[in-house]
């Protein structure tokens, strides 16, 4: 084996390359599935890889649903990660529980909590605990291909929660596009993989902060996850313009090495594009190197997959510069053991 297998012992390598065949399945796996009721909110519930679909979700929809008349009903997304349900989740409401291990501790009060109470759910995991809540309560449950690590089952959740609000009648169908522009993301796969790894490159022995626009942050909160988990170091997120009303000022007395990420939506605010282009030249006088990354603009759902691709391999990259497994996540499995 070369150097590359003896760290990635799980092939991530591979699964990053296939991840965008997992819409299709994750589509399947859901055509059966659906929820009756007249729904004005979705809330989401999952903890870490788990939890985030729901971001993308909540951009995705945002954006397909922005042209539809205010006279027409539109379904509002809302996410926790506790270990009970918050107000909205009671009324007109369909909830959603995301555990790809079927075991973790927050979403299965939830679920509970949701049992007690005959609120309209659905449950998605590859077993556990939730699937059998579920079963022991005829609850609809997706189950999901196991086998890979949470954060990267991001397809299966997505489309599959998609699927579920299409034969709820809470969404259009946009599946075929949804298809088609997974098997482009596919063949861009490679090309992305080189960007990535050049990138990684400069951010050995830095700590990596990550920035976007307002309306994309969770995909800067998402490539912030990937380091932590893949390369073990601390990296960080934040968006525009906020920022610049107080993170900004932090740098002027940097006690770390750090290197910006801006992911750049070519559609922002002009104001907002020229925001990040000016802090870059700003932080370049306090000796803080950006890399400005324009993200794909054709359609978002390739502006999210895109970016959040490149990001896998960024964080991919950079655990293999320091010779980390980019797989397990040994310190999140300690904790689980020592609160039993």
């Amino acid at each position: 084996m070369n150097n590359q297998q003896n760290i990635d012992k799980e092939n991530l390598r591979q699964v990053i390359i296939d991840s965008p065949l997992q819409f299709k399945k994750g589509l399947e796996i859901a055509k059966n599935i659906k929820a009756d009721g007249n729904f004005r909110f979705l809330e989401i519930s999952g903890m870490g890889g788990s939890s985030l679909p729901a971001n993308i979700l909540r951009i995705y929809i945002s954006s397909i649903t922005k042209n539809i008349p205010k006279d027409q009903k539109k379904i509002s997304i809302f996410q926790n990660r506790f270990y009970s349900l918050p107000h909205e989740a009671y009324q007109n409401c369909l909830n959603f529980f995301a555990s790809y291990s079927g075991n973790t501790e927050e979403t299965i009060e939830s679920l509970m909590t949701a049992v007690e109470h005959k609120l309209p759910s659905i449950g998605f995991a590859t077993g556990g605990k939730l699937l059998s809540i579920c079963r022991e309560n005829n609850i609809p449950c997706v189950l999901l291909p196991s086998g890979i690590q949470p954060r990267f089952a991001t397809g299966y959740f997505f489309a599959s929660m998609y699927q579920v609000l299409v034969n709820s009648g809470l969404l259009e169908d946009h599946a075929h596009q949804i298809l088609k522009l997974a098997d482009k993301l596919k063949d861009n796969a490679l090309h992305l993989e080189e960007k990535g790894k050049m990138l990684a490159k400069k951010l050995v022995g830095k700590t990596p902060i990550i920035y976007s626009s307002t309306n994309f942050k969770s995909l800067a909160m998402i490539w912030k996850i990937k380091i932590n988990e893949n390369a073990k170091t601390p990296a960080f997120w934040n968006f525009f313009p906020e920022l610049n009303h107080n993170e900004m000022v932090g740098y002027t007395l940097p006690q770390e090495k750090f290197h910006i990420l801006t992911l750049l939506d070519k559609n922002d605010h002009p104001q907002n594009i020229k925001r990040m282009r000016v802090t870059a030249k700003l932080l370049e006088e306090k000796g803080i190197k950006t890399d400005i990354i324009e993200m794909a603009d054709d359609d978002v759902f390739n502006t999210i997959f895109d970016t959040l691709l490149l990001g896998d391999w960024v964080a991919y990259y950079l655990a293999l510069e320091y010779g980390q497994d980019p797989t397990p996540v040994d310190m999140v499995e300690d904790l689980k053991k020592l609160l039993v």
